[in-house]
């Protein structure tokens, strides 16, 4: 049993609990408001950024990317063909440059903003950032999705998978940003069909299931959320 801190629309924190459900490590889930900064989750991850994994054996695994390694290195070798890192030197390099697209470009671009700006800002004090979405933060960031929603549906179009023949971290970290900002109606579906074929195929995965389950009272979910035939 795992211990992971996150909050349910960090797409940092979904990324990971989408990988763990793909190799069936159980989670027990901490929601963490990280703009509150408590002194013990400090502890945890001096940067004081969701997703924090906590395994016993270990020091506290902060951030995305180191967790998605460590649990690649740790349990990865056993899981054969469903290894979500390829085994080639060639394969993994695109693997990690298409995680680093969503967790770093497409998180400052597109997720972090709308998530932010419509969703965090509800539970801050004023102190903390919060308050009243800005119309223009919004209005950039939905106008970034469409390049990268058109980058995505060129990505499927040339490959069974966005890294290559089968599913890798790279669709993982795609889909776990993509959903955070689906459960709001930010995603133009209907500008690029191979992308939203791609993403129908792996939010229909059993992993997916407890994300599409989870509702924010006040913030009803988009039409598409949950449908698996959108």
């Amino acid at each position: 049993m795992f211990t992971l801190f996150h909050h349910p629309f960090c797409p940092h924190s979904r990324f990971i609990r989408l990988i763990a459900g793909e190799y069936g490590l159980d989670l027990k889930l901490i929601e963490e408001r990280s703009w509150e900064r408590r002194e013990a989750f400090l502890l945890l991850n001096a940067a004081g950024t969701t997703p924090v994994l906590v395994d016993d054996e270990q020091p506290p695994i902060p951030g995305a990317a180191i967790i998605a390694e460590y649990v690649d290195e740790a349990y990865g070798a056993g899981m054969g063909p469903k290894r979500l890192m390829p085994e080639t030197l060639a394969e993994r390099i695109e693997v990690r440059r298409l995680m680093a697209w969503f967790n770093e470009k497409f998180f400052e671009e597109v997720s972090h903003p709308l998530v932010t700006e419509r969703i965090y800002k509800r539970f801050m004090s004023e102190e903390n950032g919060g308050g009243p979405p800005s119309a223009d933060v919004m209005r950039a960031a939905k106008a970034n999705v469409r390049y990268h929603l058109a980058y995505i549906g060129w990505l499927a179009q040339t490959r069974n998978f966005l890294a290559g023949d089968r599913l890798t971290y790279a669709d993982l970290a795609a889909a776990a940003h993509l959903s955070a900002i689906d459960y709001l109606g930010d995603v133009p579906w209907s500008e690029d069909d191979a992308a939203k074929a791609w993403y129908a195929r792996v939010k229909s995965r059993p992993s997916f299931r407890p994300l599409l389950s989870e509702w924010l009272a006040g913030v009803p979910a988009s039409r598409t959320y949950v449908d698996l035939d959108f």
